[in-house]
């Protein structure tokens, strides 16, 4: 279900499932989340469907987004969520259980592993990061994207797209050790653990 898309200026194209986004998890992902340490940090959130969905299972979980549209409409779903971005200050850093990048968000900022590193600052000792990453084969790289949906174009800002064959390279070179992938149906989640022992 895509309603607008991510497009570069060195010619790539992706595609942006926003009415998926608005939907409950989906299958994959609730599989992901039943195996999370808690409490759970959602970046990039967008309307709340994974922090709603957690909170509803009675887990501690909070969603941040930058995005005030994004922000709102996670409110009015219930979702417990900020108005914030990843490099501004949070609650409760270096205790998160899991911290999430779901949906192509470990693109943010088009720097993965300044991305990662301040994941790995947030997570507790041996806690979880997890970011959905292209499945092998697909490239790396930064890129300089904007949004484009019928009628509109947004600006151009800085992004990358993480292929799941550079994953425990990028996660080594921000301090965290690689912990294999998740496999969804058409989906990988990249995993990777906080150095230090296992918060009890």
């Amino acid at each position: 279900m895509t309603t607008a898309v991510l497009r570069s200026v060195e010619g790539h194209r992706i595609d942006l499932e926003v009415g998926r986004w608005r939907l409950e998890p989906d299958a994959d992902e609730l599989d992901l989340l039943d195996g999370l340490p808690g409490p759970v940090l959602d970046v990039g959130c967008g309307p709340g469907r994974i922090p709603a969905a957690l909170a509803g299972q009675g887990r501690v979980a909070l969603g941040i987004d930058p995005a005030p549209a994004a922000a709102a409409e996670a409110r009015r779903r219930g979702a417990p969520v900020l108005r914030r971005s990843v490099f501004e200050p949070l609650p409760g850093e270096g205790r998160w259980g899991s911290v999430l990048l779901l949906d192509g968000n470990v693109g943010i900022g088009g720097d993965p592993i300044t991305l990662l590193d301040r994941c790995a600052d947030l997570v507790g000792p041996g806690g979880t990061v997890v970011a959905e990453v292209a499945g092998p084969g697909a490239p790396s790289a930064p890129l300089t994207v904007r949004v484009e949906s019928a009628g509109f174009c947004g600006p151009w800002f800085e992004w990358a797209i993480v292929g799941a064959d550079e994953w425990p390279a990028l996660v080594r070179s921000a301090g965290l050790h690689p912990a294999g992938f998740h496999r969804g149906v058409e989906r990988w989640f990249g995993r990777a653990v906080s150095r230090g022992p296992v918060a009890l």
